[in-house]
Order: structure tokens, then sequence, then C-alpha cells
């Protein structure tokens, strides 16, 4: 991964901190410039427009969901896999609250110029949830199922993790992520 200058980290600082408190319509790049210090030229200098800042702030993000995701897949196996996928994305909305508010806000979005760029890498990630799902499933199942299953998965743990740091943020890690996991298990069935 390339090393970003401390002009441009602290640009992409400001810009996520501004983004996740108003939204990125609702953040201008005088406002970014001013929260990072810098002055408006440099921040022009490194992202062209406020969509090339953004798209990198929320490709960077999701991107590195998918590595840390498939790590944590590939940590353990069974069910345990989809255990540990949702904990450790549960740990990354805790240490990343502005951009896990911002993803949350954005990842559906198909009216933003970086729409292609989310969508891709949005598929990244739900395929290492796919790929910790189909063994578990004992249907058959086509891909249009298996990345609706995944995308249900991944967005109990987005929005349940959201609600944990806001509502409930002295509840461990372990906990929430049982608490996420629990309708998937079947026991309400019973």
């Amino acid at each position: 991964m390339p090393r970003i200058s401390g002009t441009k980290r602290a640009i992409l600082d400001a810009a996520l901190e501004l983004g996740a408190q108003h939204g990125i319509s609702g953040t201008t790049m005088d406002e970014v410039a001013e929260r990072a210090g810098v002055a408006k030229g440099s921040v022009y200098y490194n992202f062209s427009s406020k969509d090339k800042l953004f798209e990198e702030l929320l490709t960077s993000g999701i991107s590195r969901l998918a590595v840390v995701l498939r790590e944590s897949r590939l940590s353990t196996g069974g069910w345990g896999s989809v255990e540990a996928m949702v904990a450790t994305m549960l740990e990354l909305i805790r240490d990343n609250r502005a951009l896990a508010k911002l993803m949350a806000a954005e990842i559906f979005r198909t009216d933003r110029a970086w729409q292609h760029s989310t969508l891709t890498l949005r598929r990244e990630v739900l395929s290492e949830f796919v790929a910790a799902i189909v063994p578990l499933n004992p249907q058959p199942s086509d891909e249009g199922l298996d990345l609706m299953m995944a995308s249900s998965v991944f967005g109990a743990a987005l929005m349940g993790g959201l609600e944990w740091l806001v509502f409930s943020p002295e509840r461990p890690v372990a906990e929430v992520a049982g608490a996420i996991l629990f309708p998937f298990t079947g026991a309400l069935a019973r």
C-alpha cells in the first residue's frame, strides 16, 4: 500500500470526520481544508473534486474491510468463520466509528460518482461472507441467493454494530456478535 503524505492524511481524516457528522452532501471542500488545517489549493492538489476525495475514503475503507474479513474467515472454519467475521467487523466499526457511519449511509447509494468503485468492493466484501456461508447451507442455491444471505449477515453486522456503539457501547464484542448472529442460527423458529 502506498504511503500517504501527512497533508493527504490530514485531508482524508478531516473529510471522514465532517462526512460522518454532516453527510457527504453537507460537507464542503472549504470545510475540509479548514478542518485539515491546509489551504484549499492543497485539497484540490490531492483530490481533483469532492467526489474523488470521498471515493478514495470509501474505497480504501471497504478494501481494508475485505482484507480483514478474508483473514478472519481463513482463521477458522464452519460457523466459526462467520462468527469470527462478524466479530472482526464489530471491532472495525468500534475502532472506525466515523467510517462505519459514512459507509452505512453510502454503501447502498446508487446516485454517486463513485458507485462503480464501491459496488465492486462491496461485492468483494460480500464474497468473503459467501465463501463462509455456502459450505454451511445444506440446500443448493444460486449466486443471487448466496449474495442475499451474505448481504443479510453483512447488513446485520453493520447496522447492529452502529446500534451497539450508540446505545450499548459497554457491551463486549463477543456478546454483541452473538446477539447479531442469534437470529441466523434458527433458534427463533423453534
